[in-house]
């Protein structure tokens, strides 16, 4: 999925006022937080993500990972978090059209 420029907008926009739902330490990637990654992205859509200090991964890297192993899109990266979205089957999340 790809998302034009003002739908990613959009999406930083919503996540602007979001806390992180998930941090991730110096394990890094591990399945079980993939899996909770991906169940986050399954009831909300949209979430954002927090690196602690003491992990040691390019958090760029990190995002494309996560976004690969979710099969969703990473929206955003500033400072240590990043943000990622999949829409759901039913999509509460209205974009802007392309």
């Amino acid at each position: 999925m790809t998302l034009t420029s003002k739908q990613r907008a959009y999406l930083r926009s919503l996540a602007m006022d979001m806390d992180p739902v998930y941090r991730i330490g110096k394990e890094s990637l591990t399945p079980e937080i993939v899996r909770g990654l991906d169940e986050a992205l399954a009831a909300r859509e949209l979430i954002k993500v927090s690196v602690e200090k003491n992990c040691e991964d390019d958090i760029r890297a990190l995002s494309d990972t996560a976004a690969q192993r979710t099969k969703a899109v990473a929206v955003q990266v500033i400072g240590r978090k990043f943000v990622l979205y999949r829409p759901a089957k039913k999509p509460k999340i209205e974009l802007p059209p392309k």
